[in-house]
């Protein structure tokens, strides 16, 4: 069977991560699988795309065409991309070397939709201890009690993802209303176009890969108190969005079982290293799992409100096949 070809799509906005780009764009090149194509994607920052195509000349530089925004970003590379597969890195994530390689092999089985990879964090100034593994989605980085081999999950991870070429343009590419714009920590759109994906094709998998690398930047910031809460308020407002188009039951299941299994072990785990004498951090890591809980809720509460009570409604159609359906 022939290996698919793929494009791989990296999206960017910002020149304060010129030199983490740069490392992106040079791990992209060092692969032990070549790409078909390289497609980096500027987000509506003139002076960021000017500044690449002077350097750049064995990669594509484009500026994106759709709204401001990474769900624009990521359909401009849709559409350009001329391949089988299109895998997307975001602008501050390292891929290993064998990176596509393993994305690729999983693509054998037709059945299979997408395929996304483990995101490893590289902490500027080292890890909170406060941080817990179990809340490192906060920073966009695989979590503690996602799978250790291969296995069908119901998304990917945004930093660590591709799919194939004719899903993508079959479901009309990323809910644009979902999807970090900017700094503005909103999420969710890897979710809600995986759901969005199944619907479409009954039987079909989506799968993650562990053994796919990519290691993701995180600031120092990005590992405060202040950023957690932050994220999670704006998980779930993203969260209510995702419920609102594509059901309650599709767009929570994990989530419940997150909550149900793995945050009691976090809270636990922290709490007894703290009365071991183990871990002067762990009473802090207990207390951070339960405010990031909190808050979460609180923002998925938020957004409902918004939909329900404020006369705001979120979409309530999505895209499945040629067709666009009203979702109950």
């Amino acid at each position: 069977m022939a290996r698919p070809t793929v494009s791989i799509v990296i999206c960017a906005y910002t020149q304060r991560r010129w030199d983490l780009l740069l490392d992106v764009i040079e791990s992209v090149r060092a692969q032990s699988v070549a790409a078909q194509e390289i497609l980096v994607v500027i987000d509506h920052n003139e002076e960021l795309f000017e500044r690449l195509i002077e350097i750049i000349d064995d990669v594509t530089v484009v500026e994106s065409t759709g709204p401001r925004g990474l769900s624009g970003a990521r359909n401009t590379g849709v559409g350009l991309a001329d391949s089988d597969v299109v895998a997307f890195l975001d602008d501050d994530a390292e891929a290993a070397p064998d990176w596509l390689e393993r994305l690729l092999v999983l693509y054998d089985d037709p059945d299979v939709l997408a395929v996304g990879g483990r995101v490893e964090p590289v902490w500027e100034k080292g890890r909170p201890g406060y941080f817990g593994e179990e809340l490192d989605w906060i920073v966009g980085c695989s979590h503690r009690g996602m799978p250790k081999v291969a296995s069908e999950v119901r998304n990917v991870i945004g930093a660590n993802m591709s799919f194939r070429l004719e899903v993508l343009r079959q479901v009309g590419g990323f809910n644009i209303s979902l999807g970090r714009q900017g700094s503005l920590p909103l999420g969710c759109e890897e979710t809600e176009i995986c759901i969005r994906s199944k619907m479409g094709t009954p039987g079909s998998r989506i799968v993650y890969e562990p053994a796919a690398v990519v290691r993701h930047h995180v600031p120092a910031e990005r590992g405060t108190l202040r950023y957690m809460l932050s994220r999670s308020w704006s998980e779930g407002l993203s969260k209510a969005q995702v419920s609102q188009i594509v059901g309650q039951k599709r767009a929570l299941g994990p989530e419940r079982r997150y909550v149900r299994s793995t945050l009691p072990r976090a809270v636990f785990s922290g709490v007894r290293d703290w009365s071991r004498g183990d871990n002067p951090q762990g009473l802090g890591r207990a207390g951070a799992v339960i405010a990031v809980l909190a808050c979460t809720a609180a923002g998925y509460v938020r957004g409902r409100r918004m939909s329900h009570v404020e006369g705001r409604p979120l979409p309530r159609t999505i895209r499945v096949g040629a067709a666009w359906r009203e979702v109950q």
